[in-house]
């Protein structure tokens, strides 16, 4: 009877020992299959990604990122001497708490899962890789120099009476939400890119959208001190150094070589060669495509604006050459693409003569006061480039005016509503505008403790 007692004793420790194994072992297990499972999936992420698209797009990123001393230049030379450290420091600011927030919000509300906005949590990593032949990093660093550009280019428009306090609560709700929000619609899964909404690099999604957001603010905000009479005529009031507004369009004329052709996102093979002239060009093929439309839309948008100062001013204006250059850059990102080499010409050159007429009529017969011609040169351009898209295309891409024009609508519309409300509350709250003892003495003094020429 001990020895059968013994035996079942034994056995039911052996019974014990093994489901107590179980229930400590079956978590772990389960935990490592997860584990090994996510191991697998970075692996196959790992193994889909191409090193000669992820330093192609690594180096697009840098002369993207190059701009921004571009805009820093044009803003700074084409308004007064005392103001530019204060302009200097705002484009500093823009990339910095731009990159942040982009980083923190922005990203995840652009590319993250979601109809009218996305999300996937704070940072990128909940954010589902929205381009798999590169690492997630290289493509976020890729469009934050590309948010950075729509906040800065607000900025010139309301250059020389700002508060730089509020200048960086805008710049800083420009990053975080109002870009993203938009740029979600076409570039992240959203709305208008089912609708067949075609911005190949931004000039909807980037440039109007930093254009009407600045025609907001420069209405809010008001003309400069003297910049209109009494008597309702317009007073010019000329930058420091056109040398430093032209060396700033040079280096953004180099920079868009980055921001047109870098959003291939690849540089081999053919990731989705239906994105590229509808299956007419590849990927090697399409970037330098890319290049030769970009360079001709900005050369055909100077010699365009060169005549026209000639002939309607009687001299060639040297500051309108640089924004007629910059016109045909903004009015080609679009359909950079898509459109033939006589078609970018052609964008070019009406998105040159648009930006000539916006920047009079804004002036002279509306009051608003934009010192470097931003709002003409990123939003009316920017639109004007857009719909030209849906006229220029190759057949074969099936792009279509009417879809353009709604896409482009949609955006101006959602960039001057928000932005127009956003200033508004900032105007009444606290207050947009520095005194007018800062604006008359100089920004740079009052707001920085310090010039820029000493």
């Amino acid at each position: 009877m001990n020895t059968i007692l013994k035996h079942i004793t034994s056995r039911a420790a052996r019974i014990g020992a093994m489901a107590t194994t179980l229930c400590v072992g079956l978590p772990a297990m389960a935990q490592d299959g997860a584990v090994a499972e996510a191991a697998a999936s970075a692996a196959e992420e790992a193994s889909s990604v191409s090193a000669v698209d992820t330093i192609w797009v690594l180096l697009a990123a840098m002369l993207v990122f190059f701009m921004q001393p571009g805009f820093a230049l044009v803003e700074a030379g084409l308004t007064r001497a005392k103001n530019t450290a204060n302009i200097l420091m705002k484009n500093f600011c823009d990339f910095a708490a731009g990159s942040v927030l982009y980083w923190i919000v922005g990203f995840s509300i652009m590319f993250g899962a979601g109809t009218f906005m996305g999300w996937g949590g704070f940072g990128i990593g909940g954010v589902e890789n929205p381009c798999g032949n590169l690492p997630k990093e290289c493509y976020f660093i890729f469009q934050t120099v590309f948010c950075a550009t729509a906040a800065t280019i607000v900025s010139g428009a309301m250059a020389e009476r700002t508060k730089f306090s509020m200048y960086m609560l805008y710049s800083v709700l420009i990053s975080a939400f109002i870009y993203p929000i938009q740029a979600h619609w076409s570039w992240g899964g959203g709305w208008l890119s089912e609708l067949g909404f075609h911005d190949f690099a931004g000039s909807a999604v980037v440039h109007s959208c930093g254009g009407f957001i600045a025609l907001a603010g420069a209405i809010v905000l008001g003309p400069r001190l003297g910049k209109y009479g009494k008597d309702g005529k317009t007073h010019a009031i000329p930058g420091h150094s056109l040398t430093l507004a032209a060396l700033g369009v040079w280096i953004l004329w180099m920079g868009w070589f980055g921001f047109n052709p870098g959003s291939t996102v690849a540089a081999q093979g053919a990731v989705d060669p239906a994105t590229y002239g509808g299956g007419i060009l590849d990927n090697m093929s399409a970037m330098s495509h890319i290049f030769v439309t970009t360079n001709i839309a900005a050369a055909v948008g100077g010699i365009v604006a060169l005549i026209y100062t000639w002939l309607v001013y009687g001299k060639p204006s040297l500051s309108m050459v640089c924004n007629g250059i910059l016109a045909g850059l903004v009015g080609i990102t679009a359909g950079c693409d898509c459109v033939s080499i006589g078609s970018a010409a052609i964008i070019g050159a009406i998105a040159s003569v648009v930006m000539c007429f916006s920047v009079n009529f804004l002036d002279t017969k509306l009051h608003i006061d934009d010192p470097v011609g931003a709002v003409s040169v990123h939003g009316m351009a920017g639109f004007t480039g857009t719909i030209l898209t849906g006229v220029f295309a190759y057949e074969e891409c099936g792009y279509s005016v009417l879809t353009q024009l709604i896409g482009e609508c949609t955006v101006a519309a959602w960039s001057f509503g928000v932005g127009f409300l956003v200033f508004f509350a900032i105007k009444k709250i606290h207050g947009l505008r520095v005194p007018k003892r800062i604006e008359e003495e100089g920004l740079d003094v009052y707001e920085h403790g310090e010039s820029a020429y000493n």
